[in-house]
């Protein structure tokens, strides 16, 4: 089943879908087991895994920091690739691995690619990897049937967030706002505005993240958006109360 399909199955019973994150490696991958774990038991419906990266520009403070201490703990891309086995195979909801692209590149990008598909991966999120440098990824992805998941900001031009909607698949990933991951998000007017310019855009899913961390935001994005994306919100619950905490937070968005 491709990430489309998946998705397509998983709305016909919810009106929206909740896609998390976390960082691979940080605190550890026990942790990371644990909470993924507590995170499908709690009715998540995708997953984002992210391989660290020394540079992570898309990122904030919080996610930031779980980059470096996962990279300064000894964490590789093959434990991610090890890790993200094991996760696919013992769970029945599509994974996605979200990284810049200097990893793909100095693992080989046909090699990252065809790893990714062989255990599971159902789709990618680049942030650093604008279509018109990436052929070769986007080429890659298209024959393997990963999902190249492209990114709308509120900075995109209508005739942008077309073009980038046509290198895409699987889903559209929807920057709430100007910045980096983990501050708050203001659901306003022009929020809604940029939303609906997003549709105009697009016939695939629309997942919003940047700052999605409460029931109430999720709410909000009801009617609007496709799938509500946790990020910053669910690795700072970690830090300070143990990934026991993840399962009830998850259950209560929605």
């Amino acid at each position: 089943m491709t990430l489309s399909q998946a998705i397509h199955r998983a709305r016909a019973d919810k009106d929206i879908l909740l896609m998390t994150h976390l960082v691979l490696g940080y605190p550890s991958f026990a942790v990371n087991r644990r909470v993924i774990e507590q995170m499908v038991a709690a009715g998540v419906d995708i997953i984002e895994l992210q391989i660290p990266f020394s540079e992570p520009v898309a990122d904030g403070p919080v996610i930031l920091r779980a980059n470096q201490e996962a990279i300064a703990s000894g964490v590789r891309v093959r434990d991610c690739l090890a890790f993200a086995a094991e996760m696919t195979a013992r769970h029945p909801i599509p994974f996605l691995f979200m990284t810049y692209y200097n990893i793909l590149f100095k693992f080989g990008v046909e090699d990252f690619l065809a790893a990714s598909r062989q255990i599971g991966i159902q789709g990618l999120i680049i942030p650093d990897l604008p279509p018109e440098e990436g052929e070769e990824y986007l080429a890659a992805c298209r024959r393997l049937e990963l999902a190249p998941i492209q990114i709308f900001a509120p900075t995109s031009s209508d005739e942008r967030m077309v073009e980038l909607a046509g290198h895409g698949a699987g889903f559209v990933y929807c920057v709430a706002r100007r910045g980096v991951t983990g501050a708050q998000t203001s659901f306003d007017e022009s929020f809604n505005n940029y939303i609906a310019r997003c549709r105009r855009a697009t016939e695939m899913p629309l997942a919003v993240g940047f700052g999605i961390s409460s029931r109430q935001d999720v709410e909000l994005l009801r009617g609007k958006a496709d799938i509500a994306v946790i990020g910053s919100a669910t690795i700072g619950l970690v830090e300070e109360q143990g990934p026991e905490a993840v399962g009830p937070f998850i259950a209560g968005l929605r």
